[in-house]
Order: structure tokens, then C-alpha cells, then sequence
């Protein structure tokens, strides 16, 4: 008789356990996707308020140091014409 009633507790704790478990799961996540949401709505937020639409910046960039050789010259190889 002990055996029984030991497993119809066991049997009626899982019951409850599975019950509390499909009411809490569907609050956890809704809470997880809420805050999902807040940081992204957060992101464009400060995305939108830090650019500046048709504004460009532009760095200053020296020109560099050209060498003796100038570009439109190229690298040439002499070659004898074979007869």
C-alpha cells in the first residue's frame, strides 16, 4: 500500500511541476523576447540621433612621396628581335 501512494505522489508532484512549467515558459519568453526588442528599438535609437544625414567628413591625407620613375612610364625589359 506504501508503494502506492508514494508513486501517486510522485505521480501528482510531476503533474503540477509539468502544469506550473507550461504556465511560467510562455512568461519567461515574452520577457526575453521584450527585452530583445527595447535593445534594438535602443540601437536605432542612438543610430538615428548619431548620423548625420548629408554631412561628409573628410580626413586630411597628405599626398605621398613619388619616386624618380614617374607612373605612366612602367617597368620596361630590352629584347633583341629574333631573325
Amino acid at each position: 500500500m506504501e508503494f502506492l501512494s508514494t508513486l501517486l505522489i510522485i505521480v501528482f508532484i510531476l503533474y503540477v511541476v509539468r502544469v506550473i512549467f507550461r504556465i511560467i515558459t510562455p512568461m519567461i519568453f515574452q520577457k526575453v523576447v521584450n527585452n530583445a526588442q527595447q535593445q534594438q528599438r535602443n540601437y536605432q535609437q542612438n543610430y538615428n540621433s548619431t548620423s548625420q544625414p548629408g554631412k561628409i567628413k573628410v580626413d586630411y591625407i597628405p599626398e605621398a612621396k613619388k619616386g624618380s620613375i614617374p607612373d605612366s612610364e612602367g617597368d620596361f625589359v630590352d629584347y633583341e628581335e629574333i631573325k
